[in-house]
C-alpha cells in the first residue's frame, strides 16, 4: 500500500483512479489507510466476496493456520469472520469500457508489480478506445 500511495499522483496523471480493495475490516482499513496517509479509496470486501468471484482466494490449511496464530496474527479479528482465507494479491486496469487490459496477479504475496509497471498501463488504457 506504501508503495502505491508513493504513485498515486502519476496514476492520475496518466488519466487512472487507485482503489485497493481488502477483506479486513473497515476499523482496520481505516488504520492501514491513516498509517500509511492513503490518498486513495481502500474498499472493505469482507467474506472475500469480490476475490471469491475472481477466482483469487486463498485457504490457509490447518498447519498454516496453527502457525499465525502461534505468531499472534489474528486473521478473524481482522477480517471479522473465522474463515480464515485471504484474496490472491493482484491488480488491474480496467478502462472506460469495463474491458481488463492489464492484469497481475501471483499467488507469492510478496511478488507485487512495480507501481511503474502499473502507471504505464493506466496511460496505455487510457489512449485506447
Amino acid at each position: 500500500m506504501a508503495a502505491l500511495a508513493k504513485v498515486t499522483a502519476d496514476i492520475r496523471a496518466a488519466g487512472g483512479n487507485l482503489i485497493a480493495i481488502s477483506p479486513q475490516l473497515e476499523q482496520f482499513s481505516k488504520e492501514m489507510v491513516d498509517q500509511h496517509k492513503l490518498d486513495f479509496d481502500l474498499l472493505s470486501d469482507q467474506g472475500n466476496a469480490v476475490a471469491k468471484k475472481f477466482g483469487l482466494v486463498f485457504q490457509f490449511s490447518d498447519e498454516l493456520r496453527q502457525a499465525y496464530k502461534k505468531l499472534g496474527v489474528d486473521l478473524e479479528k481482522f477480517n471479522g469472520d473465522d474463515s480464515w482465507s485471504l484474496p490472491i494479491p493482484g491488480s488491474f486496469v480496467i478502462d472506460r469500457q469495463g474491458i481488463i487490459r492489464h492484469t497481475n496477479v501471483d499467488v507469492d504475496h510478496t511478488v507485487r508489480p512495480e507501481p511503474a509497471e502499473m502507471v504505464d498501463a493506466i496511460g496505455f488504457a487510457a489512449k485506447q478506445k
